[in-house]
């Protein structure tokens, strides 16, 4: 689900006198940073891909970045994630601790600042 309407690296600069060159990262390692701290947050039980992620999964790969969207606009780094709660947590509760869990890490790793943090609830899982 990766917007891939801006494939180039995210660019750092350094700060300071310690001009030691410039540091990239690609969108899909702030993809999985948002996927790993979501999927962290007590009550979400998946991320929500699209069917070539499913496949991908099927076939034994795991998809970290699955259900994150990403977005460089005017203001800053926009993020949508799309996930499964799990019945019996409120969901209010639980959208704020991913919206919280997703800007501390992407602040801590990274060191952008996200300017929105969007989640969507695409399901809610009932106990087996």
């Amino acid at each position: 689900m990766a917007d891939k309407t801006n494939p180039s690296f995210v660019g750092m600069t350094p700060s300071g006198d310690a001009a030691l060159g410039r540091v990239q990262l690609a969108p899909e390692v702030l993809e999985v940073i948002i996927g790993i701290a979501t999927i962290e947050v007590e009550g979400v039980v998946a991320t929500q891909g699209n069917f070539a992620t499913g496949v991908a999964e099927k076939l034994g790969r795991v998809m970290y970045g699955k259900g994150v969207k990403t977005e460089w606009v005017d203001e800053g780094l926009k993020i949508d994630v799309y996930c499964i709660i799990e019945y019996g947590h409120s969901i209010p509760t639980v959208a704020t601790k991913i919206q919280q869990e997703i800007r501390q890490a992407v602040y801590h790793m990274t060191s952008l600042a996200t300017h929105e943090v969007n989640v969507h609830i695409t399901g809610i899982r009932f106990d087996e």
